[in-house]
């Protein structure tokens, strides 16, 4: 992979920034700092891993603005716990909802925007050929993802029994693991349905980018 200089660097640090603002902000007084760590870790590790590797791997705008969206999901998620979050209690009044349903939007990006991330790397590392088997393997990596993330909430269940109730965020849903997982599902075919075509066009504009770059270097 060529070391290039990263893309649109003022915008990435603009939302780099904005990121550790909202970081603050959240976690200056959560509902619960146990919950807020929690849902906020996935942000944590990310920071991290997208700066170490915005020069060798730059990804797409269209996959940093969806991981940017995620962080605020996520973000807000923490700072009220899911069940609380007032966008939620509007959504769920307007529908007639019993439940509040903002962890689901939570659920839908869980697929959504990893979908992006694993089309990107699938496509770049020439890993698979073929969409269809394109669309196939990121489905399937993308309900790994969510499988695992709730294995992860039974885990942390086990380990704080009543203490992650908050975190769990099931609301008394029997079925909010099967849910939560059917919504990444929709999440990870809505990103492939709708946005495919953009992706390609960035993916082209950021590989001439990077070969451009190349023959100026070698020049």
């Amino acid at each position: 992979m060529i070391d290039t200089p990263t893309p649109r660097p003022l915008v990435l640090i603009l939302a780099l920034l904005l990121t550790l603002g909202l970081l603050a902000l959240t976690g200056a007084a959560p509902y619960d700092r146990a919950t807020w760590l929690l849902e906020v870790l996935p942000v944590l590790i990310a920071i991290p891993v997208l700066w170490l590797t915005h020069r060798r791997f730059p990804l797409t705008t269209l996959v940093y603005v969806g991981i940017f969206l995620h962080a605020v999901v996520l973000m807000i998620g923490g700072e009220y716990t899911y069940a609380r979050v007032p966008l939620g209690f509007q959504i769920a009044e307007l529908f007639g909802l019993e439940r509040n349903p903002y962890d689901k939007i939570g659920h839908f990006l869980q697929g959504f925007v990893p979908a992006l991330i694993a089309r990107e790397i699938l496509i770049r590392g020439e890993f698979v050929r073929g969409r269809r088997m394109l669309a196939f393997i990121v489905i399937c990596i993308v309900l790994a993802i969510s499988a695992s993330y709730e294995l992860i909430e039974w885990g942390v269940a086990l380990m704080f029994g009543q203490g992650a109730i908050e975190f769990l965020g099931t609301q008394g849903d029997p079925w909010d693991t099967q849910s939560d997982m059917f919504l990444a599902l929709i999440g990870a075919v809505s990103a492939l349905a709708l946005l495919s075509r953009l992706h390609d066009r960035q993916l082209a504009s950021l590989e001439s980018s990077g070969r451009s770059l190349h023959t100026l270097e070698r020049g």
